[in-house]
Parts: structure tokens; C-alpha cells; sequence
């Protein structure tokens, strides 16, 4: 099975995370072939050049020779790249993992919380955007633990 992995790869954060949930998965799941786009130095080597069109075809030519894609979802927005190759998964028919972590989501039973949200600009949950999230149903499953992206991953397979 080949996968892509999509995240946001500019921070120190990002980079070591994307590396820590890969790893994780190339040894839960042996015989996977994962592609991480920070991995690819050709684009992105930041010391180097790659121009948009360079990142775009290297990136989508990954994309659509993907058997999934794993998307995170994380962050105040889900990342503009990120969600681009969602919608170029979604218009390929790739199965889509998104991965959401943001621990805002717990406490969907706190009565405090959800009286909250009646009051203006004291949301007490993080908001992903519906029409993104929806491509992703619609061709996949959103899961919220890599423990959970695991078995996804091993059910799909």
C-alpha cells in the first residue's frame, strides 16, 4: 500500500511531528510505503530552489499514485496545502484518513461547555471547515488518535 502523508512541514513542530507519526506507522504497519513530502529534498530543501510548479507536480505526481492519503487536520485552520491535496484526493477517488488531534474536541458532554455556546465568542470547541471535512467522509474517515490511524490504515488494507 502506498500513502501519502499531508501536514504542514514548515516548523520545527510540524517537520518533528510529521517524522514521529510516520515512523510510528512504518513500524505498525510493515510492508506500507509512505510518502512525506518534506522527505523529498528535490522541493524541499529550503536551501535550495524549487519553484511552485516543481512542488506542485512532484507533490501531486506522489498524490495520485497513492493508494491513501493521511491528512492532518490540526492547526488553527486546516493547512492550505493540506487541504488542497485533499481536494486533488477526493477528485481522484483516493481514500482520505484525516487525523485530528486538537484536544478541543473532548467535552462534548460538559453542559458548561455547551451552554458556551450560546454566548457570543465563547466557543469552547475548535471548528474545522465542514466542506473539507466533508470530502473526507465522503471517501474516508476521520479518526483522532494515531492509535486509531493505525487499525484505519491496517482495515483499509
Amino acid at each position: 500500500m502506498k500513502i501519502y502523508f499531508a501536514n504542514a512541514l514548515f516548523s520545527t513542530a510540524d517537520f518533528d511531528y510529521n517524522i514521529k507519526v510516520v515512523t510510528q506507522l512504518r513500524q505498525a504497519i510493515p510492508g506500507i510505503s509512505i510518502y512525506l513530502p518534506q522527505e523529498n529534498a528535490a522541493i524541499n530543501d529550503k536551501n535550495a530552489y524549487a519553484n511552485s510548479e516543481m512542488i506542485a507536480q512532484a507533490d501531486t505526481e506522489q498524490l495520485i499514485a497513492s493508494d491513501l492519503v493521511i491528512a492532518v487536520l490540526d492547526g488553527p485552520t486546516i493547512d492550505v496545502g493540506v487541504a488542497s491535496e485533499i481536494g486533488v484526493a477526493f477528485g481522484h477517488q483516493i481514500p482520505i484518513i484525516g487525523l485530528y488531534t486538537d484536544s478541543r474536541q473532548q467535552g462534548a458532554t460538559n453542559s458548561k461547555k455547551l451552554a458556551a455556546l450560546q454566548t457570543i465568542a465563547e466557543n469552547q470547541f475548535h471548528y474545522l471547515n465542514l466542506y473539507t471535512t466533508g470530502l473526507i467522509k465522503q471517501n474516508g474517515a476521520i479518526v483522532n488518535t494515531v492509535a486509531a490511524l493505525v487499525s484505519k490504515i491496517q482495515e483499509i488494507a
